[in-house]
């Protein structure tokens, strides 16, 4: 018997990547995944196993796995978590928790009230490269940070945002290219500036537009820049599109008094620090010109080795019977400054950003 028996809820594109990562995890297994359609669910099961189920409830009260990973689209999150977690099951949730603060807050609170663990999937925290550069940050390399920003200039064809889905709708997709494409380097800049002892952002100013796509295809923004503001004063920056053709590198660049880092993708572009030590000769040889496989323009060229590392951490975390690495509380934080972000759009004004 596997170790953790674990249901996909929801066999979209993103469901592929979890069942290849869990596939590559030892004492890991897919043994049931729901989806409304029999033929999809069907063939999504005769590709990465276990049995079809028409319903997430069903899959919860007929397989019994232990835990569960989200893949139901964005606006879709709170009702297959509640239903886990209700059950003792642990949830293993994709970006973002939700779209709103009110269903995210109300993941959180039922997990307070379970046996279970609630944990969301930000991969970028499992990229090695971005793995060192929060090391460095928290041991204070870069000093009193100055700026910190990321970049995500990225393009969708219309083909992405056609009728048939769900991308681009305020009902499920809550946003656009903020909440959904950005939002994996905004998580990024948060963990990594907080470890530089930024602490958390409290306010953010933002403009969206809509400059790639005909308004019939999508409802939200395609264009997002926002400048934030930490709560020890630092600065930060945020870019996000899905509409400057033909798609970039997702990019972090933090500096303060004392060194600067700069990530494109898996590629260390800078790391000069102050005190200059030998290990750094070893970082920039280990990660300097190591280019990889983005989300630029195709979501499916992701490179799925950090799902791997960010599932197998949760499953650690259960096994140890500590919080995973990101738990529903870290998940929260992106969501909540790009939600200020939307509402500084709609304003006009800075938004503070809320708490957990």
């Amino acid at each position: 018997m596997p170790k953790h028996r674990i249901g996909i809820i929801g066999v979209g594109a993103i469901a592929g990547m979890h069942a290849k990562a869990i596939r590559d995890i030892d004492g890991a297994e897919v043994v049931a995944a729901s989806c409304r359609t029999e033929e999809t669910g069907r063939h999504f099961c005769q590709e990465y196993g276990g049995e079809w189920y028409g319903s997430y409830e069903s899959l919860l009260d007929e397989a019994k796995p232990d835990v569960v990973t989200i893949c139901t689209p964005s606006g879709a999150h709170l009702e297959p978590t509640l239903a886990a977690l209700q059950r003792g099951v642990h949830v293993l949730c994709e970006k973002p928790i939700e779209i709103n603060l009110d269903r995210a807050r109300q993941m959180i609170e039922a997990e307070a009230e379970s046996t279970a663990t609630l944990g969301g999937i930000f991969p970028q925290r499992f990229n090695p490269v971005v793995m060192a550069a929060h090391e460095a940050a928290a041991a204070g390399r870069l000093g009193s940070l100055g700026v910190a920003s990321a970049y995500v200039p990225w393009w969708r064809d219309d083909a992405y945002y056609a009728p048939s889905r769900w991308q681009g709708t305020k009902e499920l997709d809550g946003g656009g290219a903020l909440i959904n494409q950005s939002i994996h380097a905004i998580d990024a800049m948060l963990w990594l500036a907080g470890a530089s002892g930024a602490g958390r952002v409290v306010e953010a100013f933002g403009y969206t537009a809509q400059r790639g796509h005909d308004p019939s295809l999508i409802e939200v923004e395609d264009a997002a820049v926002a400048s934030v503001r930490f709560e020890n004063g630092a600065l930060g920056v945020i870019l996000g599109s899905t509409a400057m053709w033909p798609g970039g590198a997702m990019r972090f660049h933090l500096g303060g008094r004392d060194g600067t880092i700069e990530i494109h993708e898996q590629e260390l572009v800078t790391w000069k620090f102050r005190d200059e030590k030998d290990s750094d000769v070893t970082t920039r040889d280990q990660f300097g010109g190591k280019k990889g496989v983005g989300g630029g323009a195709d979501p499916m060229a992701i490179d799925y080795s950090n799902h791997t590392r960010n599932i197998a951490d949760f499953l650690t975390a259960i096994d140890e019977g500590r919080p995973s690495a990101i738990s529903g509380a870290e998940a929260w934080k992106s969501l909540a400054v790009i939600r200020a972000i939307y509402e500084s759009a709609e304003s006009g004004k800075p938004v503070a950003v809320a708490a957990i």
